[in-house]
């Protein structure tokens, strides 16, 4: 399975990062492609291309404010293949999330 996502906070610092870090490590473990892009406090970092979320079979929106280029996931969205949460949500849990996406694509 391939998983892409955003993660945003309002402070850009900590839950953007920590959401990331959950979000690909989880993927990983499950042998799962994933690619995070981040909206922090240092703008856009690990930016998705349009080819990456197409090939995506779930997009995982980790994000408690407004992010850039949120059109990019309308596509997936009107097929029911986003996930959309605050990021402290993914840092306590992220399998559960994962586990989620699995059951979108079954």
């Amino acid at each position: 399975m391939k998983i892409v996502g955003v993660t945003a906070c309002p402070a850009g610092i900590a839950h953007t990062y920590m959401a990331q870090e959950a979000i690909e490590k989880e993927c990983k473990s499950r042998g799962y492609d994933v690619k995070t892009e981040t909206q922090g406090s240092m703008g856009i970092e690990n930016e998705l291309s349009e080819d990456e979320i197409a090939e995506a079979d779930v997009v995982i929106l980790a994000i408690a404010i407004g992010i850039e280029g949120v059109e990019r996931f309308e596509e997936k969205e009107d097929a029911g293949l986003v996930i959309s949460l605050n990021p402290a949500e993914v840092v306590r849990d992220p399998a559960a999330i994962i586990d989620k996406a699995e059951k979108l694509v079954q």
